[in-house]
């Protein structure tokens, strides 16, 4: 068995080093079972020193000039070797536990993909109310959060892996996807595991107002998921603010 671990990363020289030390770290877990496992890193046109901070880390790297998360997990995934992929982003910190729940779901062979609960790192007091929110609403969904999603290699590109109309919210689209896959083949919907977290940057509840976020998300609800097809719709996302 193969694994890749995919990186979407856009202007990420700060915390970019850190991740993958954890992610090489964690690759232990894959090793200690027998199965082999990569780094694929996708540069989404930073203009900063990401793509040799990720080189010197042992990572393929790859280049997608389209500044678009869906398109760099895309991209990071045409290139992965693995039969089943990890998508990891920049600013997070899988542990060797939370990999090795991985292998167990894997070996089970009932799942098709899979996500995790989150702990957010120097978050605001607000954001506890999101995660414990998404936490409630990703466990009975059977939704990954985009930070932390494994899949089989074959199942994603069934589905077309993630959607590129998509600016934000491509990681539920997916999901979904996937979990339709999953009935039509007998098996269970996305597995969502709890027992190790992933810890995972507050940057964005740091950097960006509890007001901004209240207001995108009313956007996005009364345009009825519209405003998440358009780039500049989706500032938190794509503003560049680091």
């Amino acid at each position: 068995m193969r694994v890749s671990i995919v990186i979407p990363a856009f202007n990420e020289e700060k915390l970019l080093a850190a991740t993958l030390q954890s992610v090489n770290a964690a690759r232990a877990a894959f090793t200690q079972v027998g199965w082999s496992s990569e780094v694929v890193v996708c540069d989404n046109n930073s203009t900063d020193g990401t793509a040799e901070i990720a080189r010197a880390a042992g990572a393929k790297v790859v280049f997608e000039p389209v500044n678009q998360i869906a398109r760099a997990r895309n991209s990071g995934a045409a290139v992965a070797t693995g039969d089943w992929l990890i998508f990891v982003d920049a600013d997070s910190h899988p542990s060797g536990e939370l990999f090795a729940d991985v292998v167990e779901v894997i070996e089970g062979g009932q799942h098709l993909a899979g996500g995790c609960v989150l702990r957010l790192d120097q978050a605001p007091w607000w954001t506890l109310f999101f995660v414990l929110g998404w936490t409630a609403v990703s466990r009975l969904a059977h939704w990954a959060a985009g930070s932390f999603v494994f899949v089989e290699a074959t199942a994603f590109r069934t589905v077309g892996g993630f959607s590129q109309a998509l600016y934000a919210s491509e990681e539920i689209d997916l999901s979904q996807r996937l979990n339709r896959l999953a009935r039509q083949r007998g098996l269970r919907r996305m597995c969502i595991l709890a027992r190790h977290p992933l810890v995972t940057s507050g940057r964005k509840a740091r950097l960006y107002t509890i007001g901004e976020h209240a207001r995108f998300l009313v956007k996005t609800a009364v345009g009825f998921g519209q405003p998440l097809h358009r780039r500049e719709a989706c500032p938190i996302w794509y503003d560049g603010r680091r």
